[in-house]
């Protein structure tokens, strides 16, 4: 989970899932083109991705498209935020319980 938040942390990397995210399969080059750096810089970052599991490579032909793997986001979003929701969803649960139970006594 490390490597996960250690690819998060980089603006330039979050900018790419965005991208991944509302288009996915793209090749360097189109990722490229939007992002105002060198291809070798756009693919260090995606390095970083890749090693975090976010982004997976499929090749078509000599191409490699990329595309968002959101499951190591769903894991962290379980573990640190889900955790801490439950406990909100509860007192919501029981004061809605709780009003019911007036209106019907």
């Amino acid at each position: 989970m490390d490597t996960v938040f250690k690819a998060l942390s980089g603006a330039t990397r979050r900018q790419l899932l965005d991208r991944l995210h509302s288009s996915n399969g793209l090749s360097l080059g189109e990722l490229c083109a939007e992002m105002g750096m060198t291809r070798q810089a756009v693919a260090k970052h995606l390095t970083l991705l890749e090693a975090a599991n976010l982004v997976v490579v499929r090749r078509r032909g000599r191409e490699k498209l990329h595309y968002l793997n959101p499951v190591p986001i769903t894991e962290i979003a379980d573990r640190w935020i889900g955790k801490y929701e439950r406990h909100k969803v509860r007192v919501l649960a029981d004061l809605k319980r709780g009003l019911e139970e007036r209106s019907d006594g």
